[in-house]
């Protein structure tokens, strides 16, 4: 019989199956791993998963899950959680949202609740019990706290000794951006593919291009300094080279200005006289012939005078009045380093760790006994009265300082902001950092605490970009950058990537990175050092449009565009053209400023000798002092001239934007100088538009492509069109650009002195008067 069953098959194949669907899969859909993005040179050092990222102290259920990782850059908390109550978050390109570089941890808790016990981690410390919690105080005020709970205990403790051993190294050759540009000298062209911002090559870490398309100097060669006294129009000095290779001073640049009556011999003999052989440079030139200058203390006694008498003659003939020499002692006219940093602690036990309900009473009398505020008025006042020495005595002035490069780089500056409008530009400003800070030795390893040697530590710099804020504040419309980009170059100062914030002095530079380069096998060639990424080339940090925040809407250039005829034309706006803000006249300042001073006149002996009507001429300077501020503060500014700051108590204000955008509870939605920043953003660009409309009808087509520049908007916020009478973005807060969402929270400050004061209340000294006001 035959069977009714089917023969079975004997066809075999031999070739794979194909490849099914991920429909038809059965099996359980892939997690997706969770990876740090690193840098040339950057390796993961340890890492934790199951890690909790507290958003907020009363409640869980914000919280972020996810991995904890530490590198040899920074820490890194890496999420597929979306970001509760964040509609907005500033994106640098190499930090996280999450990130935190190493340099900018200032501290590092570890706590146990089970136990109750906590300890601050130090490097090379053990840890006796297994870390429940991580608390991080960040030098920019922000605090970050993650959990273990459902994490490893061994692996919490080990990322938590990690992060403590590599935030805190013992050696400059240990900061992270020698590893990166190590990295970079032996594969230049190993990384284009987006491992860094763009994969920027050797060749692009000199380039330093703004937004503006300008170029900003460094000051490391001599065409540079040699364009700085031709902008000047400072005839009577010149370029010296008696520096190169750093033969005379380690702490002053190769180049720099003298008096061109100074012979090369005469600076090579009188450096030995001065700390740290920092003899006198010069800094800037008036138009009307003064000077500024900045030198360090004479060390002899005995040739104190002779010395003293020989340079300020040598000055005083680079003069074309021969107007005589004022000389500012500042160790003697300005807060220390010291009582800055104390004031810095304390502004920021007020801002960041005090719980505010404790605090919320005197809150406003706290903030006077920091001294920050006063600290500021100091150098804004005397900074002021060396622009009247300049501008109304027509005499150089010598700012004088025991090392003659901590104050001196902040007094300097401040002078050159007030008196010269191109310090108020982007481009500007970045020379002037260049000129006064880097190149001049400002320590920036130290005072910055990049090797956490706390004794050192001083916030210089901070308290420069705070009093220029203050300026900006008083006078928006005469800088081109905003708050926002002194906001976020304090920032940068606090990444270890930039070789700009990173050294005491360029020779520091050179002697480090060639040292490291050997110890590497790295081939220099004709380089004097490695070269380091450039914190001007901001395309490196944001992408184009974010570098748009940058930008002042409410800035008046020295030209603006206008078409005539058919033409694009510039006219320059008159005195009568700037607008006369609501000022008013600063109570008279305190008799006897600069008797304290210094006058050196000229004289040809060797011996210096007081002028006998010294004590007469210094009250009537006095006088005549007061006078001229009265008279500058009645009458409308020229925001492309001098601009003096505004000294009252009132008028010196706390930069909220710097010290509270990293805490929740101090977050305005919809407040805040962004709200006008925004509608003058979009007026700005109506007005562009305009314009752009204008030419597109007048010009023909050849001009239209000559003009395909000023077509692009110029400002973050745009119009949708003309008469644009949308509302602002839900995203706006008085904390914008940045993001306090993530840190450390408090309870609530609502109906507190603070919470007025946050609201745009006016700056009272103490609680009292503010009740009294009220």
């Amino acid at each position: 019989m035959f069977s009714l069953r089917p023969p079975k098959p004997t066809f075999r194949s031999y070739l794979l199956p194909l490849p099914q669907s991920e429909d038809h899969l059965t099996a359980e859909p892939r997690i997706k791993k969770l990876e740090p993005i690193l840098l040339p040179g950057e390796i993961v050092v340890n890492e934790v998963n199951f890690v909790r990222k507290c958003i907020a102290t009363d409640t869980s259920q914000y919280d972020l899950w996810g991995k904890l990782v530490c590198t040899n850059f920074k820490i890194s908390f890496i999420t597929d959680d979306p970001m509760p109550l964040q509609k907005f978050h500033y994106k640098n390109l190499l930090l996280g949202e999450h990130d935190v570089p190493l340099t900018c941890i200032e501290q590092i808790v570890t706590v146990n609740d089970t136990k109750r016990k906590q300890k601050v981690l130090g490097p090379n410390q053990k840890l006796k019990f297994n870390p429940t919690e991580l608390i991080i105080y960040c030098k920019d005020f922000r605090i970050v706290r993650f959990r273990f709970d459902e994490a490893g205990p061994e692996s919490a403790k080990k990322v938590c000794l990690a992060i403590a051993h590599y935030s805190q190294p013992t050696d400059l050759q240990l900061l992270f951006a020698f590893e990166y540009v190590g990295e970079i000298y032996h594969n230049p062209g190993g990384f284009n593919n987006g491992a860094f911002a763009g994969g920027k090559s050797l060749k692009y870490f000199g380039a330093t291009e703004c937004a503006t398309g300008q170029q900003t100097p460094l000051f490391e060669t001599y065409s540079d300094w040699d364009r700085e006294i031709k902008r000047t129009g400072a005839s009577e000095w010149r370029v010296c080279s008696v520096n190169e290779g750093y033969m005379i001073s380690t702490c002053l640049p190769e180049y720099f200005v003298v008096p061109s009556s100074l012979a090369d011999q005469d600076l090579k003999l009188y450096s030995y006289s001065f700390i740290g052989r920092r003899m006198p440079v010069w800094s800037w030139n008036h138009p009307n012939g003064s000077a500024l200058v900045r030198m360090a203390n004479i060390k002899d006694v005995l040739q104190q005078r002779k010395i003293d008498q020989r340079i300020c003659n040598a000055i005083t003939r680079s003069h074309p009045l021969r107007s005589d020499v004022f000389k500012s002692d500042l160790d003697k006219c300005l807060p220390s380093i010291q009582e800055i940093q104390a004031a810095h602690i304390k502004l920021k036990q007020l801002c960041v760790n005090e719980p505010f309900e404790e605090t919320e009473e005197k809150w406003l009398s706290s903030l006077e006994n920091t001294h920050w505020l006063e600290y500021i008025r100091s150098f804004l006042k005397h900074s002021a009265e060396l622009v009247y020495m300049m501008e109304c005595k027509h005499v150089s002035v010598v700012l004088q300082e025991e090392e003659g490069r901590d104050l001196s780089c902040l007094a300097a500056s401040l002078i050159q902001v007030m008196l010269d409008p191109y310090f108020r530009t982007i481009v500007g400003f970045q020379s002037l950092i260049q000129k006064e800070w880097v190149m001049a030795g400002y320590q920036f390893l130290d005072r910055c605490n990049h090797l956490k040697r706390s004794d050192k530590e001083s916030p210089l710099f901070l308290m420069f970009l705070d009093c220029v804020w203050q300026l900006l504040e008083q006078y928006p419309a005469a800088f081109e950058f905003s708050e926002m980009y002194l906001t976020i170059l304090y920032d940068s100062a606090r990444i270890s990537l930039f070789g700009t914030f990173l050294f005491n002095c360029p020779h520091q530079r050179v002697k480090e990175s060639t040292e490291f380069a050997i110890s590497k096998n790295i081939q220099l060639g004709d380089e004097k050092g490695l070269r380091f990424p450039c914190v001007w080339d901001w395309s490196l940090q944001f992408t184009s449009r974010d570098r748009l925040l940058f930008h002042n809407p409410l800035y008046i250039g020295k030209s603006a565009p206008c078409v005539q005829n058919g033409a694009v034309k510039t006219f320059k706006r008159s005195k009568k053209n700037y607008s006369s803000t609501l000022r008013g006249v600063p109570p008279a300042l305190k008799n006897g400023i600069i008797s304290d001073q210094e006058f050196l006149p000229r004289r040809n002996s060797l011996i210096l000798k007081l002028k006998p009507d010294f004590l007469q001429q210094t009250e009537s300077q006095s006088n005549s002092m007061e006078q001229y501020f009265r008279d500058w503060f009645t009458k409308p500014v020229d925001l492309h001239g001098v601009i003096l700051p505004h000294i009252s108590g009132t008028q010196i204000k706390l930069w909220k934007l710097c010290y509270f955008r990293w805490v929740p509870e101090a977050q305005i939605n919809h407040g805040g100088f962004i709200t006008a920043f925004h509608k003058v953003s979009l007026l700005a660009d109506e007005v562009d538009m305009l314009n752009r409309n204008l030419r597109q009808y007048k010009s023909n087509s050849s001009l239209q492509g000559s003009c395909s520049e000023l077509d692009q908007s110029r400002m973050y916020f745009r119009a949708n069109g003309l008469n644009d009478t949308t509302g602002a973005p839900d995203f706006l807060s008085s904390s914008f650009p940045f993001s306090p969402v993530g840190n450390l929270c408090r309870r609530s400050i609502l109906g507190t002195p603070l919470s007025k004061f946050l609201s745009g209340a006016k700056i009272w000294l103490s609680t009292e008067t503010l009740a009294n006001e009220d």
